[in-house]
């Protein structure tokens, strides 16, 4: 692959400014399993092999199983996801494939279970590691 553009060097203050959300993110009450199952899912739909590799290590060293992420890409039919788990599933992905909008379903399982603020921290979660996976991709990122 030709060599492209590095963002925090040609773009410093917008990169910190993904950098200063992913702080935030840090900051939020979300669990560490959750936030790795958010960051696996979304980066498999939008095919970051950079963001896979990362975030399969980081959700192992959090206790998520081997059987969970290999059998993340067909969640719903396994069972072993929590109730929990697959509503943030379900709402990952129709967040990361936002073309088709988010089904008032999804929305209000998860608002049923989770307070007001630990939803915004998902859906914000969400929304950061699509932006890093299109950063990875967009300038060649590559797993090693």
């Amino acid at each position: 692959m030709k060599s492209r553009i590095v963002i925090p060097t040609v773009a410093p203050e917008a990169y910190q400014a993904l950098m200063n959300l992913e702080k935030y993110i840090s900051t939020t009450s979300l669990t560490p399993v959750h936030k790795e199952l958010i960051k696996i899912r979304a980066s498999q739909i939008n095919g970051c092999a950079y963001c896979i590799n990362m975030h399969t290590a980081d959700g192992r060293k959090h206790g998520i199983t081997e059987q969970k992420i290999y059998l993340l890409n067909a969640w719903r039919e396994a069972d072993v996801y929590t109730e929990e788990e697959k509503a943030i599933l379900a709402l990952t992905e129709q967040v990361t494939l936002i073309t088709n909008h988010i089904s008032d379903e999804v929305y209000q399982n998860a608002a049923n279970l989770f307070d007001d603020k630990y939803l915004a921290e998902i859906i914000l979660l969400i929304i950061t590691i699509n932006s890093w996976n299109r950063l990875a991709i967009a300038t060649g990122m590559r797993a090693v």
